[in-house]
């Protein structure tokens, strides 16, 4: 069994700065350190988040912690994957599906804390964490259907995302969980609802784009059959 050949697309605004830290720390970690360390280490740095977020129902002071995981979780998550590239040690089939098992499981761990947050409903939060769920089923089908995967949508990844929600965090630090100002939702309730829709719409785009570029691709093949 074989991954069949895929090509990388990332064009987010801090790819290129990013490629070169990654290759930066990747020459200069050392040995005893491994990519399914890092691995660990990314998923350890979501429960951070997710901890920080929820314990910031006793004392907001938390959101410290869940900012300190942001970064934890961006140097495991990002490196892993660096690295094993860099020692030429790559496993695509295990490393495929451990890494993205792992972000998923650090995606509800952080989602789930947002909305157990005094500053964002569980529901809101759930409904973020299902949209992105689905653009990310769909840059794994694509990857096995047209051999794209594609890691950045409108010149954002993962990466820009995590200093999205940093910023959100440094607003919740400076700010006292305010009450409702459209129908039942708060401030941040409409952010990160607002963040689910341009996900879901994203789905939505890709996912019709992709199918009319299988449907060409089928009729092709017919013709020349």
């Amino acid at each position: 069994m074989s991954v069949a050949p895929t090509v990388r697309i990332q064009h987010n605004l801090l790819a290129l700065n990013e490629r070169r830290l990654l290759n930066w720390l990747a020459a200069r970690t050392p040995r005893w350190v491994v990519p399914d360390a890092l691995t660990a280490l990314g998923l350890t740095g979501a429960a951070m988040v997710g901890a920080g977020y929820a314990l910031s129902a006793f004392d907001s002071a938390w959101l410290w912690l869940s900012i300190a995981g942001f970064f934890v979780n961006w140097y495991g998550d990002s490196l892993d994957g660096s690295l094993a590239r860099f020692r030429k040690i790559e496993r695509p089939l295990f490393g495929y599906f451990i890494d993205h098992s792992s972000d998923a499981l650090g995606n509800l761990f952080i989602m789930v804390g947002i909305g157990a947050s005094p500053f964002v409903r569980m529901d809101v939060a759930l409904l973020g964490l299902a949209a992105y769920l689905l653009l990310s089923i769909h840059t794994f089908l694509a990857a096995r259907v047209i051999g794209e995967f594609r890691l950045s949508y409108l010149s954002g990844g993962p990466t820009e995302l995590r200093l999205v929600l940093i910023g959100m965090s440094l607003a919740m630090l400076v700010t006292a969980p305010v009450g409702p100002i459209l129908g039942p939702l708060s401030g941040f309730d409409l952010f990160i609802g607002a963040l689910g829709i341009v996900l879901f719409v994203l789905f939505v785009v890709q996912t019709l784009a992709t199918a009319k570029q299988l449907l060409h691709r089928d009729a092709q093949e017919r013709e020349s059959a």
